[in-house]
């Protein structure tokens, strides 16, 4: 075993506009009122990662061009579809009429774990505020609820951490039935 170097990482990944002939995988995340620039951030990074279709930031979540998006988010906002709305309910109403499932990642009294639950696709993932989580407006307008089984004192994770796990999960799913 041989730790690669960025230079040998990088000869296997495509470029800007390589990476726009490709195909994307029928995922989009909405974000709701996210206040965390450095969130925002992590979450273009992962939303590049898994080569998601798109990016709604919602309400009052944060935007490019910013620093602190751009600290952590390393130049994926470039390489990421992504449009603001200040009107979260319109989004998703938006994508319900073109075919998508909305499944909330929020805990409610029907929320199912992320990796029981069948996935169908095309697909919209969405995250709420660090604190008071997905709005009930929103809420209301979601197809599924999905929760991260949590086994310790705190009842969630990070943001950032929870939206990298169910949209890197969303993608393996769609990718295996591919396979199928």
């Amino acid at each position: 075993m041989k730790k690669l170097s960025y230079e040998e990482i990088k000869l296997n990944r495509p470029d800007l506009q390589e990476l726009f002939r490709l195909p994307r995988f029928p995922v989009v995340t909405v974000l709701e009122n996210i206040r965390s620039l450095y969130n925002v951030g992590s979450m273009f990074r992962t939303a590049d990662a898994a080569r998601i279709a798109y990016m709604y930031l919602c309400g009052y979540t944060p935007h490019p061009p910013r620093k602190e998006i751009e600290k952590t988010a390393l130049g994926s906002t470039e390489s990421v579809p992504w449009e603001h709305s200040t009107k979260p309910a319109a989004v998703i109403r938006m994508l319900k009429n073109q075919g998508f499932t909305i499944a909330a990642l929020e805990h409610t009294t029907t929320s199912i774990s992320y990796h029981t639950y069948e996935y169908s696709y095309p697909l919209c993932i969405v995250v709420g505020n660090e604190v008071d989580g997905i709005s009930n407006e929103v809420i209301s307008l979601c197809d599924v609820s999905l929760e991260i089984p949590m086994f310790g004192i705190k009842h969630s994770l990070n943001v950032a951490v929870a939206y990298g796990i169910v949209v890197y999960h969303s993608v393996m799913v769609y990718q295996s039935k591919l396979a199928q």
